[in-house]
């Protein structure tokens, strides 16, 4: 009877795999996101110290995503420098926005440090890092490849 019964669910699992995977084909492009977030630093290049020295936070900084020089998405970074942009990713092609991308930060530096500049931006292009799962939501992550000062 065991055997019987291991049978019937090792065949109810073979028919009902492909029902289950055909599902998730047309609900997983439903399912997706686009992540990017990052940390903005209180510095001439938005960059962390060197060897990981304590480095002040750029807080309030616009973070604009433009796409070819337009903005498409904005952030304004938190009391700790982060901000998080999402994106619909059934309108933006992930190939594209790592090539067409860059995150740019036009909030005067002088504003979280007199000494820094109070003219000029930071710029980056953006990272691809990875895919998290978050139940069935699949979210493609990128980050900052690191920014630079632009005058």
């Amino acid at each position: 009877m065991a055997l019987k019964s291991s049978f019937v669910s090792i065949m109810l699992a073979t028919v009902t795999a492909p029902i289950a995977e055909a599902q998730f084909g047309l609900i997983g492009g439903i399912l997706r996101l686009i992540r990017i977030q990052g940390t903005v630093f209180c510095t001439a290049n938005g960059n962390m110290g060197v060897n990981g020295t304590a480095t002040p936070a750029f807080p309030n900084a616009l973070v604009q995503l433009q796409w070819n020089g337009n903005v498409v998405s904005s952030a304004t970074t938190n009391a700790s420098g982060i901000f998080s942009i999402a994106l619909d990713p059934l309108q933006y092609v992930l190939s594209s926005l790592l090539t067409n991308c860059s995150l740019v930060v036009n909030t005067p530096l002088a504003s979280c440090n007199a000494k820094l500049p109070a003219a000029g931006g930071l710029v980056s292009s953006l990272q691809f890092i990875g895919n998290t799962l978050l139940g069935l939501l699949n979210v493609a992550n990128i980050i900052p490849a690191g920014f630079q000062f632009i005058p």
